[in-house]
């Protein structure tokens, strides 16, 4: 056998002639095909597969890829005004420098033996986001706000043993959809009405569902439709007399200027830390966060890393490392709460450099500065004929436009914006029908006044076109 260049793949080891003979003169035999000998010859392949030929070079493959990127349009090159989870805010420079150096850079939360640091950093990642959440104990992030809603669900499950969760109907049907997969092999879960005039929860419905097996109940504050549930302390002091938890997932983002939900007698407070320093891609950087009191009926609940701080056997030195290791199913594997894995630690550094950064007073201003921009964008697109806004309650950073008006459904708005360079509104009818002609707008701090007054504009031409 030869050891030609054209026969060694240089992304595939010991892909040379070479070490191929090396391997199976070891092995004791002279094809590879013995090796799946035991595979009945009907189920093999036989023929040339449809693929192209491999690329030989890193540039080949470089240039390729590149061919490929080019042909997205991202929130780069377009303005974007989509929400529901995942939006564009300002990542300072620091955030990157930081997650980026050599000691950070991975997901994994660490271990003793090779940590540089990230026990102290995720340590104050915790502080600051219990600071800002008005709560005491915060865990390492977990994957992402589906499932820390899921998790905490499952918490006031084994916390009350009761086997029922309450989920307002507002809620995203993809977030609500991954707590019923996660939680329904052990739970019942059943959805609360939201008031088609108000958008918030529908009191009535809450009371006439409350009863002795109901573990908990969720809701979101912003909630999906960006609206401000003005009903928090009443709904906690219903759901506490039913001998349930009251469960509040959140944008920490808001909270430089509303009240946190600990505030307002939420149990467990969720939520997602994207909007805090970390940058928006596909599929993230999404990492989940969970909440709670410092009372060990909560703490021992947690399946998530918690790391605390304690003297060392050195005078006057301190440690960060594991609170209650064994909770968790790195401790005791299979009787560990739940599983949980380590793919978002890293973003909660970059969390802590935000928080660290911008402080209370910063927080405060960002929140103003979005719930104003968010205000104007829905007052001037609100001003073009056919166009109203759904729902009447304050809101925090997306909103509801009907466009039934205009004759024009979202998704032939979405497509004309597209072509001027604008990502419109996210189209809400196929999880929620009873809002046809209905689109999520979210307005952040990167979205300037020309940006919203190029919508607004954009949007007037299409409506009149109809």
């Amino acid at each position: 056998m030869s050891d030609k260049p054209h026969n060694i793949h240089p992304y595939i080891p010991n892909s040379s002639q070479v070490n191929k003979k090396a391997m199976m003169d070891f092995l004791g035999i002279t094809d590879v095909d013995e090796l799946y000998e035991d595979i009945p010859d009907h189920l093999r392949f036989r023929g040339t597969m449809n693929i192209p030929d491999g690329l030989h070079s890193e540039y080949e493959l470089k240039r390729h890829v590149r061919s490929i990127l080019a042909k997205n349009r991202s929130c780069e090159e377009n303005i974007s005004f989509l929400g529901g989870g995942c939006a564009r805010h300002y990542v300072p420079a620091i955030c990157d420098e930081v997650v980026n150096r050599s000691e950070f850079l991975t997901a994994y939360a660490g271990e003793p033996y090779e940590d540089h640091g990230r026990f102290q950093a995720l340590f104050e990642y915790q502080s600051l986001m219990a600071e800002l959440l008005d709560m005491d104990v915060v865990n390492v992030p977990t994957y992402d706000w589906g499932q820390a809603a899921s998790t905490s669900v499952r918490m006031a499950q084994r916390i009350t043993e009761r086997d029922t969760v309450l989920i307002s109907g507002s809620v995203s049907k993809d977030r609500f959809n991954v707590i019923k997969n996660y939680c329904e092999p052990v739970m019942k879960v059943q959805t609360i009405a939201y008031s088609k005039e108000t958008g918030l929860m529908d009191f009535d419905d809450l009371k006439s569902k409350l009863n002795k097996d109901t573990a908990c109940v969720y809701m979101e504050n912003p909630g999906f439709f960006g609206l401000l549930e003005e009903q928090g302390e009443a709904i906690a002091e219903l759901v506490h007399s039913a001998g349930a938890l009251f469960i509040v997932g959140t944008d920490p983002i808001s909270l430089g200027v509303l009240k946190p939900p600990s505030q307002y007698g939420a149990d467990i407070v969720c939520g997602d830390i994207q909007s805090l320093g970390n940058h928006m891609h596909f599929g993230g950087a999404l990492a989940g966060f969970i909440a709670t009191r410092d009372e060990e009926t909560f703490v021992m609940e947690y399946p998530s890393r918690l790391f605390g701080i304690a003297h060392t056997s050195e005078e006057g030195e301190w440690g960060f490392g594991d609170v209650a290791y064994d909770r968790t199913s790195f401790g005791v594997r299979e009787k560990g709460r739940e599983f949980v894995g380590t793919a978002a630690a890293l973003y909660g550094i970059a969390a802590a450099v935000y928080l660290s950064l911008m402080g209370p007073q910063g927080m405060k201003e960002l929140g103003k500065t979005i719930m104003q921009r968010s205000r104007y964008a829905m007052k001037k697109l609100t001003e073009i004929d056919g166009v109203s806004l759904r729902f009447s309650p304050a809101f925090f950073k997306e909103f509801v436009v009907d466009f039934s008006g205009t004759g024009r459904s979202v998704a032939d708005i979405n497509k004309a914006l597209r072509e001027q360079g604008i990502f419109g509104g996210h189209d809400l009818e196929p999880d929620f029908p009873e809002l046809a002609n209905c689109a999520l707008f979210c307005v952040t701090e990167l979205h300037t006044k020309a940006d919203i007054d190029r919508l607004v504009s954009c949007v007037r031409t299409i409506a009149v076109s109809s």
